[in-house]
């Protein structure tokens, strides 16, 4: 299943950066080290396995797309305590925030996979106007990084991570989600 947003395998992608990648303990940075990262969240996602499909199909979003930007918010929520971010701002598996939406359900469910889902869905939608002309996945990859930085962070395609966490994290979350593609999802 690809989803109604265009195919994560004709995303490009740059992976992640240095910075995210010696976050996470590698020497390496880009597409090996995003695929690293996601293959070590892959055993504690595989929890989510159900609720992801079943979140794919109710907003009709690639479900490799979701588990890549679960994997990048909270490796599969194991950086969270009792559902929430360090600084408590932030909540669920797809760190949805507190300030910018009204929060569903508890942080492993599916009501809050669809919620996270739809905000994703919405933001590809907003870049669909801002960038008409964009290829569906230009678009996807778009709305990836207004997920994490606003619609105003994204001014044109060849700097759509410029002003995201690290600078990275459309590019990341391809990467991840390319990982996650091969392996079922």
């Amino acid at each position: 299943q690809t989803g109604c947003y265009g195919d994560i395998n004709k995303v490009d992608t740059t992976g992640a950066s240095c910075k995210t990648a010696r976050a996470e303990g590698l020497s390496y940075c880009g597409i090996n080290a995003s695929a690293k990262m996601a293959e070590k969240d892959l055993p504690t996602m595989n929890n989510y396995k159900a609720i992801i499909k079943n979140a794919s199909r109710a907003i009709c979003m690639d479900p490799a797309v979701i588990t890549g930007i679960i994997s990048r918010e909270s490796n599969a929520g194991t950086l969270l305590k009792d559902g929430w971010d360090e600084l408590g701002n932030k909540f669920g598996l797809m760190q949805i925030d507190k300030h910018k939406h009204q929060l569903f359900g508890p942080w492993n469910s599916k009501v809050h996979l669809i919620q996270g889902t739809g905000i994703l869905a919405d933001n590809i939608k907003l870049i669909q106007k801002k960038f008409p002309r964009w290829t569906k996945e230009q678009q996807l990859k778009g709305g990836i990084s207004v997920y994490n930085a606003g619609l105003e962070n994204v001014q044109s395609y060849d700097k759509t991570d410029i002003g995201t966490t690290n600078n990275d994290y459309a590019n990341d979350i391809v990467a991840r989600a390319k990982y996650f593609k091969r392996n079922g999802y």
